[in-house]
């Protein structure tokens, strides 16, 4: 059976090696420099900076979404949804679906007005567009949100 759950601070490990699969997966691995240890400070230190849930089945981590908040002078509090990862072997299990809705909750239960993430760009009508305007691209990610 699947449960969520805020993540906690032995979580992490687990959490990084889902974080490592992300990598992999997007040919990054060589760009991850964050650590446990480190991410047991940022979000367990007397200053943290980012929360998480976890998705669990019989035990086991198989999924996570890592939030902050951030502020929009034109919108106000809006959550900024860092990464949503499902194990390999457990996409399109509806695991994915299930942990976006639940940050969807937690950011409307916060009273933000929206969140928003990065997703891989492969629009290349708009790239073309921004390229006239010498903008400095960030890989292949663009931003995306939802107003509530």
């Amino acid at each position: 059976m699947l449960e969520l759950r805020k993540g906690i601070k032995a979580d992490i490990p687990q959490i990084f090696e889902l974080i490592k699969e992300l990598a992999i997966y997007e040919n990054g691995l060589d760009q991850v420099t964050n650590s446990i240890e480190k991410m047991e400070e940022d979000g367990f230190g007397e200053h943290p900076i980012y929360e998480f849930i976890v998705a669990e089945e019989k035990g086991e981590i198989i999924g996570g979404a890592i939030y902050y908040y951030r502020y929009s002078t034109w919108k106000g509090k809006r959550m900024y949804l860092e990464d949503l990862i499902v194990t390999e072997s457990k996409r399109g299990s509806g695991t994915g679906k299930l942990l976006f809705d639940e940050m969807l909750a937690i950011a409307k239960a916060n009273h933000c007005t929206g969140m928003m993430w990065q997703v891989l760009d492969w629009n290349e009508p708009a790239i073309n567009f921004y390229k006239k305007y010498n903008t400095n691209f960030d890989g292949e990610w663009i931003n995306c949100n939802l107003d509530f």
